[in-house]
């Protein structure tokens, strides 16, 4: 490492050492860099800033968040945990079967693990609880299973992977559900067999088909959200981009006049709350672009190839590393700048190894996943520790069962790169 790639590295990290916000601490980095190792005008930044915000791919972005928030504003969650419910709240650990089946409907539109668990998480954690479930196995199942919001597609973090490395972002979105099934029937049979003799927990009676086809007439306009999305972009009836926008016209129609569950005085509070909350993941990426550039003019991703080629020479090495470092990364950065700036370093290295970019996309989307519910910094954990009233610590002790389980759907990914990059294949979507 040459000496100004260890100075660049030193400011960043300084700079998070001081709890200076992630964007800052990117755009300080790059500012820096400029002025101490190279001879580009500083204007240079302001035109990439300008650039990286002249994006087309991060309209989807601003409008699945959109989306989310109406739900959340309305009542498609409640209905989609009342369908959850009357499929599976009568078996052993049935309600907190419900909760992960919950999370993945609610993932398959929002695209946002802390949408989900935002959304979520205040209604099934005092539900489970009420119902006698273990406090430890309520915050961990409500705080990991969110994580489903950007694996099953639409995801936020596979749109910016995709639109960094120009990767399908429909066969992306495609790779996505096999873990996503993966992890919900693992979380799934793992609480049914905790629950299986446990008779104090309180279990719902098996649902008749008349009560069962009542919860799906109620909650059908809920269940077409996702398969209009799905529906529309596989078919080629529009794309991602226009997917996000159809979604939240039919939510705002939904929720105003089918379900009658908003106002028309919330719908400014809710577009505003979402704009204000894109604009703050517009200023990461800006960050994030600034940061790319430097690395790019320095070389450093092109140097950390060569030194990564030298040091391993299997692939299967390769991916084991790629894992330890993104697991440990997203420790301390969440999704969206952890893709923005270890993209770009890592790309250059996987035709090197013979791995498919779409698969890595897919294993660095569930890595940095993971990292929602992994202290110190993972976001899921406060939240739910918010909720329950109780300190990180206890929540990560609750979390490590279904750490483990979706590890697991981990490893299995990513030595078995032809199960994911199937159904893409099969759409005409995988490279």
């Amino acid at each position: 490492m040459e000496f100004s790639h260890l100075i660049i590295l030193l400011i960043l990290l300084g700079c998070m050492a001081t709890y200076i916000p992630v964007f800052m601490c990117l755009f300080f980095t790059a500012v820096l860099g400029f002025i101490l190792f190279t001879d580009l005008p500083l204007l240079l930044l302001a035109q990439t800033i300008f650039r990286s915000m002249d994006n087309f791919a991060l309209v989807v972005v601003l409008f699945f968040i959109l989306c989310g928030n109406i739900m959340t504003a309305g009542t498609i969650v409640e209905k989609l945990i009342k369908v959850a419910n009357s499929l599976v709240s009568w078996l052993p650990g049935g309600l907190g079967m419900a909760g992960v089946l919950a999370c993945g409907l609610f993932g398959a539109i929002s695209g946002s693990t802390v949408a989900t668990v935002v959304a979520l998480g205040g209604f099934m954690i005092p539900a489970l609880l009420d119902n006698g479930y273990p406090e430890k196995y309520t915050l961990g199942l409500m705080t990991t299973s969110p994580n489903l919001g950007v694996i099953i597609p639409p995801s936020i973090g596979m749109i910016l992977y995709s639109m960094i490395s120009n990767v399908s972002l429909e066969g992306l979105f495609l790779t996505g559900f096999l873990p996503g099934v993966l992890i919900m029937l693992g979380t799934c049979l793992y609480s049914y067999f905790f629950f299986r003799k446990k008779k104090e927990i309180v279990r719902m009676p098996v649902p008749s088909t008349r009560e069962v086809i009542a919860v799906l007439k109620e909650g059908f306009w809920s269940l077409m959200l996702p398969v209009i999305i799905f529906g529309g972009i596989f078919s080629g009836a529009f794309t991602a981009n226009e997917a996000a926008v159809v979604a939240c016209v039919y939510a705002f129609i939904v929720e105003l006049f089918i379900h009658r569950s908003m106002k028309l005085s919330q719908v400014k509070k809710i577009t505003v709350n979402s704009a204000v909350t894109s604009a703050t993941l517009l200023i990461i990426v800006a960050g994030a672009v600034c940061f790319g550039r430097l690395l790019t003019l320095e070389d450093i991703p092109g140097k950390i190839t060569e030194t990564v080629l030298a040091a391993i020479n299997s692939p299967v090495i390769f991916l084991l590393a790629m894992n330890v470092l993104l697991l440990f990364v997203g420790m301390f950065m969440d999704i969206i700048s952890a893709t923005m700036i270890l993209g770009p370093v890592f790309l250059p290295m996987l035709d090197a190894f013979g791995i498919s970019w779409m698969h890595f996309g897919l294993i660095m989307t569930v890595n940095l996943a993971i990292g929602y519910c992994t202290p110190p910094m993972g976001v899921s954990l406060y939240i739910t520790g918010a909720i329950a009233n109780r300190d990180i610590l206890y929540v990560s002790k609750a979390v490590i069962p279904f750490i483990v389980i979706q590890m697991v759907v981990l490893i299995f990914i990513t030595y078995m790169p032809d199960t994911v990059l199937w159904l893409p294949k099969l759409m005409g979507f995988a490279e």
